[in-house]
């Protein structure tokens, strides 16, 4: 566990997702949660060794599984996320924890074991904009920033030129893309680079930390998906056509050999969303003539 500055934690170790947590007079607010049960004990604990006070608060940045499914593991007062994170966790199905552990556990019996008990623990307080948290006296600013989804938040510590991003930022791996919400994000990422935005620390999703200049490859690699993805649905062609995108794609950022597989559905998932991106712009084009 690192102290990016005073009571502003941060963790990189744990599988799948980075998570933070912020130090108040009163308690810990927590920036997303690991989905793995012993990871989630290692972080209470390490939490612990800093203070003796409790889990005010769980914020999701975003509603992947990997951010939201370890709620459960933590007995927070209030978990907060965006308005959009909690219509879309509501709406999913009843099978969504057994499908979300047997994704996490690839059908190992032994780790799947210890999720008993698991369940989905959905956000109680929403917010369309922005939201300032305050426990004592720290305030902690949320910040509505489109990103992987339409209800990506940032929380944004000016004083310590400090942001977590959640999925909005990943380096070096190919981005998750859960909405057709491309422009938006790349919109976003675009706010983040600028001079007047006081930042220098960027708590990515996964990965490490990083500064401005880092985000540049997965805007270059949104930016090169949107036009290849735009000229195929110009010139007419079906969405199952993207599948001709992935293997330029996948040679953006690194990847293991045993992993390629996944990263291919991961990146034809994303493609079929912003197909999904410009159709939807057509026909909201359509209606407003």
């Amino acid at each position: 566990m690192q102290e990016l500055a005073p009571g502003v934690f941060v963790e990189t170790g744990f599988r799948r997702v980075n998570v933070g947590a912020i130090l108040t007079d009163d308690g810990f607010v927590l920036i997303d949660t690991p989905p793995y049960p012993e990871d989630a004990l290692r972080w209470r604990r390490m939490l612990e060794l800093e203070a003796a006070l409790p889990i005010l608060a769980i914020v999701n940045t975003d509603f992947h599984r990997d951010r939201v499914l370890g709620n459960c593991w933590f007995d927070a007062g209030v978990i907060v996320g965006h308005d959009e994170t909690i219509e879309h966790l509501k709406n999913l199905p009843s099978s969504y924890v057994d499908s979300a552990v047997e994704a996490l556990t690839a059908g190992n019996p032994l780790e799947r074991s210890a999720f008993a008990g698991a369940r989905l623990c959905l956000p109680s307080l929403g917010f369309s904009h922005r939201m300032q948290l305050r426990f004592g006296r720290r305030p902690i600013p949320l910040l509505a920033m489109p990103g992987p989804t339409l209800g990506s938040l940032w929380i944004h510590l000016p004083e310590h030129r400090l942001v977590f991003a959640g999925d909005a930022v990943v380096v070096d791996q190919h981005p998750y893309i859960s909405s057709s919400t491309t422009k938006q994000w790349l919109e976003s990422l675009t706010i983040l680079r600028r001079i007047r935005f006081p930042v220098e620390t960027i708590v990515p999703g996964r990965g490490p930390l990083v500064g401005k200049n880092a985000t540049e490859p997965l805007s270059n690699y949104l930016r090169l998906a949107r036009r290849r993805v735009h000229s195929l649905y110009r010139a007419g062609r079906p969405r199952a056509d993207t599948s001709a995108l992935v293997s330029e794609l996948i040679e953006f950022f690194p990847y293991q050999q045993d992993d390629t597989e996944r990263v291919q559905r991961r990146i034809k998932s994303g493609l079929d969303r912003i197909y999904e991106e410009f159709k939807s712009g057509d026909k909201s084009n359509n209606a407003g003539r």
